[in-house]
């Protein structure tokens, strides 16, 4: 999926009202301002009541669940081979979320974990700096993710620009 492809799809996510913010290698590139590698699939973190919806659009456009591991994450493939992985967020009052992972595991997204970043010159709701960072703790890394982390690292250390 090329950064055209994700803008196209995350401005149909807003005009339908969904709440979704990139993920994943995509949500890295967003806060950086330029794409930096290759990406297979766009991560969404989506607000889980909307899930339905979300599915709804993305079939009307041809695709199809490829992967049913919810309330944990799903996978749908497009006919052209694009692939969106949903990770459905349950939110509180705070702002905060929590995502269900296997096993019971639960994954935390902090009130300030989500932010805009930019794909493809355009504005696009993204997970932050900080939330990426935490979600890239706790397993052996791989080269992806050394590549991943360095990027937020410098990112991190960035003064903001208001």
């Amino acid at each position: 999926m090329d950064g055209a492809q994700v803008t196209t799809l995350m401005e149909e996510f807003a005009a339908h009202g969904l709440r979704t913010w990139i993920a994943g290698g995509w949500a890295v590139d967003a806060v950086v301002g330029r794409q930096t590698r290759a990406h297979g699939d766009l991560d969404l973190a989506v607000d889980a009541t909307q899930l339905d919806e979300l599915f709804a659009l993305l079939r009307g456009q041809g695709f199809a669940v490829t992967v049913d591991w919810l309330p944990v994450r799903a996978e749908l493939t497009g006919p052209d081979g694009r692939r969106v992985d949903v990770h459905p967020v349950e939110f509180r009052a705070d702002g905060s979320g929590v995502q269900h992972g296997l096993d019971g595991a639960t994954f935390g997204y902090a009130a300030d974990g989500f932010t805009e970043g930019s794909v493809d010159g355009r504005r696009v709701p993204c997970l932050s700096v900080a939330q990426q960072l935490r979600f890239r703790e706790g397993y052996p890394p791989r080269e992806v993710d050394r590549h991943d982390v360095a990027l937020l690292r410098r990112a991190e250390a960035r003064p903001s620009v208001s």
